[in-house]
């Protein structure tokens, strides 16, 4: 216990560090240590650096690759829509035309006795003959 006590009693009784000033010893100050650590440090931190931006390029570039991929599977997309929109329109078309075929010569053949169909033929091969005409 002794011993403990004296220990703190020899630390109340340091002298006093005195006034503040510069420590011009080289040896005591270590600058060469210090200069070389941070030439250690600014030599690969550089090579860090430049990694990361290299990094940051890269991801960059990938973001904007997948931005244009995206766009143009958004344009082959619309224009899918648009080719198979068209190509309903048609098919819609063709049946309304077949529909209405069908319905006219339906009236047609109803309508029509020998007579009438026989004037028809003999009107159209008229039309045909003065069309021959013309053009000769």
């Amino acid at each position: 216990m002794k011993n403990l006590t004296d220990s703190f009693v020899s630390l109340g009784h340091w002298p006093s560090a005195g006034s503040f000033g510069f420590n011009t010893d080289i040896l005591a100050t270590n600058p060469i240590n210090l200069s070389v650590v941070l030439g250690v440090l600014i030599f690969f931190g550089k090579g860090v650096c430049a990694s990361c931006s290299e990094i940051e390029r890269e991801k960059v570039n990938l973001i904007n690759a997948t931005s244009y991929s995206l766009e143009q599977l958004e344009n082959y997309k619309n224009e899918t829509l648009h080719f198979e929109q068209q190509r309903a329109i048609n098919q819609v078309r063709q049946q309304v035309f077949q529909q209405a075929l069908q319905g006219a010569l339906g009236t047609l053949n109803s309508c029509l006795n020998s007579e009438l169909h026989f004037r028809t033929i003999s009107a159209n091969i008229g039309i045909l003959g003065a069309m021959e005409e013309i053009t000769d």
